[in-house]
C-alpha cells in the first residue's frame, strides 16, 4: 500500500513537471512569436517610411550638375573630343538653343549658398569678381567650338549654362558655345534676360537658389515657366 502510494506520488510529480515544461515551452514559443511579429511590424513601418521619404535632400541641385570652385580661371573638369557634342535646337531663328546635356551638365560654385546671397550674387558687381579672364576663356572657347562642331561666329557667346549671377562657376562642364538668334549684332542673346529674371527671383526670395540653378541647367528656354514666374 505504501509502495503504491509512493508510485502514485512519483507519477503525479512527473506529470506536474511535464506540465510545467510544456507550459514553459509554450510560453517561450509565444514570446518568440511576439518578438518576431514586433520585428516584422517595425521593419514594415521602416520600409513604409523610407518609401515615402524624399530621395533628394533640400538644396541639392541635380545629380548631373557639378560643384566646382574656380573663381579666377576655367577649371578643366572634363575632357571632350572634337565633334563629341551637339547643340539641341529649339528655335534656331530665335536663338533658342540648348547645350548637349552630356557635355555641358552645368556646374555651381559651392561658395555661393542660400545663406550668403546678400554678399554674393545679390550684391552689385559680384560677377566681375568671379569671372575668368578673357585670356583664359578665349582659349577654352576655341576648344569648345571644336567639341561642338561649330565654326567661329562673332555673335556666339562662350556662355555659362548656370550663369555667374545664379551661382554658376567657371568650368568646362558649365561653359558652351551658345549660338545666337539670326542676324544678332553681338553676343547678347535671349538667355541673358532669363538669367537676370531668375537672379531677381532668387534675391527677392520668390524661388530658392537651388531651384533656379536646377531649372536653368535643365532647360533655360522653359526655366521661367517651370518655376512659375
Amino acid at each position: 500500500m505504501k509502495t503504491s502510494a509512493a508510485l502514485a506520488a512519483t507519477a503525479l510529480l512527473l506529470l506536474g513537471l511535464t506540465g510545467c515544461s510544456t507550459a514553459a515551452h509554450k510560453a517561450e514559443g509565444a514570446a518568440t512569436a511576439a518578438v518576431a511579429h514586433a520585428a516584422k511590424t517595425a521593419a514594415h513601418a521602416s520600409a513604409s517610411a523610407g518609401a515615402s521619404a524624399p530621395q533628394v535632400s533640400a538644396g541639392v541641385v541635380s545629380s548631373r550638375v557639378k560643384s566646382v570652385h574656380s573663381p579666377d580661371k576655367v577649371a578643366v573638369d572634363e575632357t571632350l573630343a572634337p565633334g563629341q557634342c551637339k547643340v539641341r535646337v529649339v528655335d534656331a531663328h530665335a536663338g533658342l538653343d540648348l547645350p548637349d546635356a552630356a557635355c555641358t551638365p552645368g556646374a555651381v560654385d559651392p561658395a555661393v549658398t542660400e545663406g550668403n546671397l546678400a554678399s554674393t550674387i545679390c550684391k552689385s558687381g559680384y560677377t566681375t569678381t568671379v569671372r575668368a579672364p578673357a585670356s583664359d576663356t578665349n582659349k577654352e572657347k576655341a576648344l569648345s567650338l571644336t567639341q561642338y562642331g561649330q565654326t567661329r561666329v562673332s555673335s556666339t557667346e562662350y556662355d555659362h549654362l548656370i550663369s555667374l549671377q545664379l551661382g554658376g562657376t567657371n568650368a568646362v562642364s558649365n561653359l558652351w558655345p551658345e549660338p545666337n538668334r539670326a542676324n544678332a549684332p553681338g553676343t547678347t542673346n535671349p538667355k541673358d534676360a532669363v538669367e537676370t529674371k531668375l537672379n531677381k527671383a532668387v534675391c527677392s526670395h520668390q524661388v530658392t537658389l537651388a531651384a533656379a540653378q536646377k531649372a536653368i541647367a535643365a532647360n533655360w528656354v522653359t526655366a521661367v515657366k517651370d518655376l512659375g514666374l
